[in-house]
């Protein structure tokens, strides 16, 4: 496994395994495939509904808890100053662990500023070992920053060859952030498998498009999280640890036109006051 270094020395690995729409049945039968298979940094959130089944699948796995790289995520409804420990409690209570590896802030919303002091305040108790942002645009990154003492670790954005957060991340690299990549392959885009620089690259090394577009995301010091339920991807998604593509390559994909799947919406758009109580989990 390739790791990266966040900036209070934690390693983070490269490649994980994401549960973002699996229901818990789907946790308890496909999460432990993806261990058997290799994969040790698991991503999940509150807002997933599959904390307990995450937990599950680690204890059950036999191996030691701090082998595993567990991160999760607070929802919006939790940011207040009077609420964010609570939340972080509660998620490690379904977890059934005393900590989590990584805590992001999962949408740009609510009282974002004051979560982010009591994520401080958690990481200082350790509850948590490196804290973060997920879906958070510059300007917002900027206003969390404006009030912290530990500035944000990690970033979880989309990320692709046809959203390479390239600007981003140079804006960003003074403070070390390290990315990490929702729809790494496009949202299922089967064009952007087809584009040529990918194509092109995939045929030099024998290997699928797909694995191109991680093994691209990967050498730009991004985490990945390609989401599957078939152990055959699973190895796949692993496999790209094992092939490089040339500076000239890697070029090639930069260069691809920018056009992003999704924008993260200015103000809260309906589904996030619309989420059932956390500890229902499905």
């Amino acid at each position: 496994m390739i790791d990266f270094k966040l900036s209070n020395g934690v390693a983070i690995p490269a490649m994980g395994f994401g549960v973002f729409q699996m229901s818990s049945a789907e946790v308890a039968e496909h999460l432990p495939q993806a261990i058997e298979a290799g994969f040790r940094h698991i991503d999940t959130a509150n807002g997933y509904y599959n904390e307990v089944a995450v937990g599950e699948a680690v204890r059950e796995s036999g191996i030691p808890r701090e082998e595993f790289f567990l991160t999760t995520k607070l929802w919006p409804r939790d940011y207040g100053t009077a609420t964010c420990m609570g939340a972080i409690d509660a998620s490690l209570e379904r977890l059934g662990t005393d900590y989590v590896d990584l805590l992001l802030l999962h949408q740009p919303y609510g009282p974002y500023t004051e979560a982010w002091k009591v994520m401080e305040e958690a990481l200082a108790a350790g509850k948590v070992r490196a804290i973060g942002l997920s879906n958070f645009p510059a300007h917002k990154f900027q206003e969390v920053l404006a009030v912290a003492e530990v500035a944000p670790q990690v970033l979880q954005v989309e990320l692709n060859p046809r959203c390479n957060q390239l600007e981003l991340k140079k804006q960003l690299e003074p403070l070390g952030v390290v990315f990490e990549g929702w729809y790494p392959l496009g949202h299922g885009d089967a064009e952007l498998l087809r584009l040529a620089p990918i194509a092109a690259a995939a045929e030099a090394h024998g290997v699928e498009p797909a694995q191109v577009c991680l093994r691209w995301s990967i050498q730009h010091g991004n985490v990945v999280f390609p989401k599957t339920c078939s152990p055959e991807h699973m190895r796949q998604n692993l496999a790209v640890l094992d092939f490089e593509l040339t500076p000239a390559e890697m070029a090639a994909i930069d260069a691809i036109p920018q056009a992003p799947y999704y924008t993260v919406p200015e103000e809260a758009p309906a589904f996030i006051d619309q989420m059932a109580p956390f500890d229902q989990q499905l």
